[in-house]
């Protein structure tokens, strides 16, 4: 039986589990409640915390003094072909996959359930569903071949989330007078949770407007 039978043969699978008959649900079966433990014990790679801890916190060196008022640092990520920027003050950390619960009696296809970050349960949300990006067709476009998804928990102003990005890139500063509009046939991200676009490494990067994002959160999932 793998680690995670609920996704492959649970609920959330083909749901030939023999076990269904008796618990009814995978949250009622001890092989999912024991699951759930093991997030308390779960250890992160060598050296993991440390990296990316290096990462969120280092910020390019700005060679211009003159523009240096007109600057900013962003955390670039992607969640299907589209390549997004959130300040990087909001990105609390980043870590492996961990196992999400699913909150019972909840159908908020936004808000995916419960995860363990360092011992403690966080809201997990999908970025994706809330963006509209779910039924995006997804070309793969400007996609590394060797990609790692990833959690993030972001905070503003007390509220946290935590949400799986497909890729995570880092942190990039960037020059306020960079920011474009945000044409229609660029990015499939609804124009209302956009600041504009940002030309990075050759590709357009959406800069999403986060205090719409968390206000978007905090009035659809709380």
């Amino acid at each position: 039986m793998t680690d995670d039978c609920w996704n492959q043969i649970g609920i959330a699978g083909d749901r030939t589990c023999r076990q269904l008959k008796k618990y009814i649900h995978c949250r009622n079966c001890p092989v999912y409640s024991d699951g759930g433990r093991s997030l308390l014990e779960q250890k992160l790679p060598l050296g993991y915390l440390d990296e990316w801890t290096q990462v969120l916190r280092s910020t390019p060196e700005v060679t211009n003094p003159k523009t240096s008022t007109h600057t900013i640092s962003v955390g670039i990520f992607r969640l299907r072909d589209e390549w997004l920027a959130l300040p990087a003050a909001l990105f609390k950390e980043v870590t492996q996959l961990s196992v999400t619960h699913t909150l019972p009696h909840r159908s908020n296809p936004i808000l995916i359930g419960l995860v363990n970050i360092r011992g403690e349960l966080q809201l997990c949300i999908s970025l994706t569903a809330l963006l509209g990006l779910e039924t995006a067709d997804s070309h793969r476009k400007n996609v590394s071949l060797v990609v790692y998804e990833r959690m993030v928990v972001v905070e503003k102003e007390g509220s946290r989330w935590v949400f799986v990005v497909d890729e995570m890139h880092g942190i990039h500063r960037i020059n306020l007078e960079e920011l474009r509009n945000v044409p229609a046939t660029v990015s499939k991200v609804p124009q209302t949770y956009t600041k504009g676009i940002i030309t990075w490494q050759g590709q357009n990067v959406c800069y999403l407007n986060d205090d719409l994002l968390f206000d978007s959160l905090n009035n659809k999932i709380i």
